[in-house]
């Protein structure tokens, strides 16, 4: 099976949510921005992380998890540029994160992690098989 690596970065508290679910499943979406939205590159990811999540959430954490999920789920969905070439993500509607969650394979990992918004990336494999 053909599978499609993304990453989501991610706040404390989505985090400890992540975590609660035994590491396989994504909580819902803030309603403020109801379009879960992973992206290709764990560099983008990196820099949303750094940019929004360390810079404006209660704890000043950003984490990038990665997520594998196969291409014949994601092919329903529209992989969409973020602004910049190499930006890109998908668009997955609210109603379809429970489908997202089922489709993942394996568990969600934590790739790295920002603490403060002027923070440089630390760089982590923890899978949590």
């Amino acid at each position: 099976m053909t599978t499609v690596t993304l990453y989501q970065p991610v706040g404390m508290e989505e985090l400890q949510a992540i975590r609660e679910s035994g590491w396989k499943a994504f909580p819902p979406h803030d309603p403020e921005q109801p379009i879960f939205r992973p992206v290709l590159d764990e560099v983008f990811a990196a820099q949303l992380a750094r940019d929004w999540n360390a810079a404006h959430t209660t704890y000043r954490r950003g984490y990038v998890v990665r997520f594998t999920v196969s291409k014949a789920f994601m092919n329903a969905y529209e992989n969409r540029a973020a602004g910049v070439r190499g930006h890109e993500e998908y668009w997955i509607p609210p109603e379809d994160l429970s489908l997202l969650n089922a489709a993942i394979q394996g568990q969600i990992a934590i790739a790295g992690t920002f603490a403060g918004h002027d923070a440089e990336y630390r760089k982590f494999d923890e899978t949590h098989a």
